[in-house]
């Protein structure tokens, strides 16, 4: 494995290249109708193929974009109906990739889908104080991941067709997650809030989940990134996202590891033997510095943490025997627990929200580094 790694860094000039390399991997894996969890709307696919749009914007590669359109066309009939799970935030995300479908074909039957989407936000069950339950089989939760999973949605349908109350109603969830899930000692952020304490993982005090998981935090940094560059330049609530941004970076970049720099699953406990470096909130990290660093969210001091995670990510992907991108390590779907089971999640390789991820750091990092 270590010869293909040397290989594949040594012929790739740019990490847009490696967003490339991973792109190509699942085209040529699956069709887009293919993308496991198969014949769904689903974040899987929705952070994965949001990636590759990204790219396209990039590289200019129209593939790329009729691979998204294809996975879209395959769930959407002409009138702009598709099943989706109406009880759950997470069914939202993969609704990001219709904004650019409906500008760029002019095709009502995106629209008409967002529409759906939106919807259901008028429906979803609610804790006292307005936060979204994460899903109905989930009640009185509010968690981390939620919050990306449908705010970046909302603001993006705000920004594109006018309806501008929306983005109030997403700052107001972030207000919410971030009251109930940071912890104020280190600026981390724990995974969930249980407002009933009723759950096994819940402090009977504060509601809070014990752990602060990896990937949860990368969709809340995510999110914030998106907020930033959606909500309009004289929004009140600019200086307050950003400040939490830099605020959660700077804890974030407390716990990179030094050696590899890379991430932990479970962030802030790396000297646990039996933890593990994760690479989809290692890529999530990465993207979210660098693109915060482009953007002028931050300065350019956290330059360094980016580099450096990204190259730890590098040095963790092969090429198989076939000469496809492998991204390894990848925490499968995970719900709110306790260390022990985060540390035994499994592991998986070229996971839909994983690659997604890392494809996200490689067009931001490219950014970074052509600066």
């Amino acid at each position: 494995m270590q010869k293909h790694q040397t290989q594949a860094k040594s012929k790739f000039s740019s990490p847009l290249e490696w967003g490339e390399a991973a792109c190509n991997s699942i085209m040529k894996t699956y069709q887009p109708e293919q993308l496991p969890p198969a014949n769904r709307w689903h974040y899987h696919q929705g952070v994965f193929l949001y990636g590759m749009l990204k790219l396209w914007e990039q590289n200019q590669d129209y593939n790329l974009f009729q691979y998204v359109k294809g996975y879209a066309d395959h769930l959407i009939d002409a009138q702009g109906n598709f099943l989706f799970n109406r009880a759950e935030l997470d069914s939202i995300q993969a609704g990001d990739i219709l904004f650019s479908l409906h500008k760029q074909t002019g095709d009502d039957r995106y629209r008409s889908a967002a529409d759906k989407l939106l919807s259901l936000f008028e429906t979803f069950n609610r804790t006292s104080e307005g936060g979204y339950w994460h899903k109905d089989r989930y009640p009185y939760q509010m968690w981390l991941d939620g919050l990306y999973m449908g705010g970046s949605f909302a603001m993006l349908y705000a920004k594109y067709y006018g309806k501008t109350e929306l983005y109030d109603m997403v700052l107001e969830q972030e207000k919410l997650m971030r009251k109930h899930t940071k912890d104020d000692q280190t600026g981390l952020y724990h995974h969930a809030w249980d407002e009933s304490k009723k759950t096994p993982w819940s402090d009977s005090v504060t509601g809070k989940a014990a752990e602060f998981w990896g990937r949860a935090i990368g969709w809340y940094i995510f999110a914030l990134t998106d907020f930033l560059d959606l909500l309009p330049d004289n929004h009140t609530g600019r200086s307050e996202i950003q400040q939490t941004l830099k605020d959660v970076i700077s804890a974030v970049i407390e716990v990179q590891d030094v050696e590899t720099g890379l991430w932990y699953q479970v962030v802030d406990k790396g000297g646990h033997k039996d933890n593990w470096l994760e690479t989809s909130c290692s890529s999530l990290f990465v993207y979210a510095i660098a693109k915060s660093i482009n953007k002028g969210y931050i300065d350019s001091t956290y330059r360094e943490a980016a580099v450096k995670g990204f190259d730890g990510l590098i040095s963790k992907m092969y090429f198989n025997e076939k000469g496809q991108f492998i991204m390894p390590d990848i925490c499968v779907g995970t719900g709110v627990g306790d260390y022990p089971h985060y540390i035994g999640r499994e592991k998986c390789e070229n996971d839909l929200h994983g690659v997604g991820s890392f494809v996200l750091s490689c067009v931001e990092m490219n950014k970074l580094t052509s600066s």
